[in-house]
């Protein structure tokens, strides 16, 4: 239920929010060059069109306890259906598994996890690697982190004529 394209303003919208979802409406019209009333009707109807998933504030894992950042490749022993659900669902399940890819390649799943620490980090493998229809796991721990973006690079949007 998407627009056909976004115009100059809705990309604007976008851009902004991407960078900062606390703005107010008021500065988010000022910004687009609107006033706020229609600013408001378009932040309602890019939400309602699927280009706003949701808002949410980036937390800073170390300071609540969560020291290692890790990824884990995992191989299953069959690419049926109801395998790769029954995974997605398992994996679903823990905390500690902040993202879960399906993956054409390789691997059949790359996973984002996080824990308190490397002990943590282990038990988080042990589980994988027992966890049904699992056949590898190959984990590799977060040194740094040089860049975390959010989002699309609206920069590279194609927008509609006129």
């Amino acid at each position: 239920m998407r627009r056909a394209k976004l115009d100059r303003i809705d990309l604007k919208i976008l851009t902004d929010l991407q960078a900062d979802g606390r703005m107010t409406n008021v500065e988010l019209a000022q910004r687009a060059g609107i006033s706020a009333p229609p600013c408001l009707r378009r932040l309602r109807g890019l939400e309602q069109s699927g280009y706003i998933k949701g808002y949410h504030a980036r937390l800073n894992a170390e300071a609540l306890g969560f020291e290692v950042a890790f990824f884990a490749l995992v191989g299953l022993d069959s690419q049926a259906e109801t395998v790769l659900r029954g995974f997605e669902e398992t994996v679903g399940a823990w905390p500690e598994v902040r993202e879960c890819h399906m993956t054409r390649g390789p691997v059949d799943f790359v996973l984002k996890l996080v824990a308190h620490n490397t002990a943590h980090e282990n038990e988080l493998t042990q589980r994988l690697t027992s966890a049904p229809h699992v056949v590898r796991v190959q984990t590799i721990q977060v040194i740094r982190t040089a860049k975390l973006e959010p989002g699309v690079p609206t920069e590279m949007v194609e927008l509609s004529e006129g």
